[in-house]
């Protein structure tokens, strides 16, 4: 038994990997060799093999966003959850780092005054403040409208990640963004359907960030952030 049992992370890690590239070959599904570590991580995280066919990018994304982040590009999500799954270590590394404004007294103020959501006030302060981040949206679809708004007004961030999870304007919400995205030369990541989620969310923040310190296999990626 215990040549099949794994116990470092690094161990566990690799081996599911083998496992979804080997359930994915017998599924007939055929991964593009730049989106294979972002696809891969999600299916890791969610186990759900639907996120092969539902992921949409647009062109160069993955690597138009690593370079952001060797930039030093730093990340903006509608959830605490989602800020919390996203990897410190490996935006430290790069010089970035993650915010979260949903909490912030001037957040509400500003929903409140507005009668809109806290998560459309929090991509407008995340406009003003940091202008190229990343935006990782799991949770609110308003956010991803409010994205396109501001992307149709000229914001250009590095990354928009729509992954929101839900039934009300879901899906209508990630195939507006994935245009607009796609219109103005946005990279974008879209998970299509209704599955989704905070976790997702920083699942595909972070294999890019892997990506970006050439750190997808679990060992490297343990001496790249000693």
């Amino acid at each position: 038994m215990g040549q099949d049992v794994y116990k470092l992370p690094s161990d566990i890690e690799r081996e599911s990997m083998r496992i979804i590239g080997e359930e994915l070959e017998q599924l007939g599904v055929t991964l593009e060799p730049e989106t294979e570590a972002v696809v891969k991580r999600v299916i890791h995280t969610t186990a759900d093999f639907d996120y092969a066919e539902s992921l949409r990018f647009t062109n160069g994304a993955v690597e138009r966003a690593a370079e952001a982040f060797r930039a030093g590009a730093v990340v903006v999500t509608d959830t605490n959850m989602a800020k919390s799954g996203v990897s410190k270590a490996a935006l430290s590394k790069l010089g970035g780092e993650v915010h979260c404004f949903m909490a912030d007294p001037d957040v509400a103020q500003a929903a409140k005054a507005r009668a809109t959501t806290r998560a459309v006030a929090c991509m407008e302060k995340a406009a003003k403040e940091y202008p190229s981040a990343v935006l990782a949206v799991g949770n609110a679809p308003t956010a991803l409208l409010k994205i396109c708004e501001l992307i149709e007004n000229g914001l250009r961030p590095a990354l928009v990640v729509g992954v929101p999870v839900g039934f009300v304007n879901v899906v209508e919400s990630k195939r507006r963004v994935f245009e607009v995205c796609r219109r103005y030369d946005v990279p974008c990541i879209a998970a299509m359907g209704r599955k989704g989620g905070s976790n997702v969310a920083a699942a595909i923040c972070n294999a890019i960030l892997y990506t970006a310190l050439d750190a997808v296999d679990p060992a490297k990626r343990q001496e790249r952030l000693k």
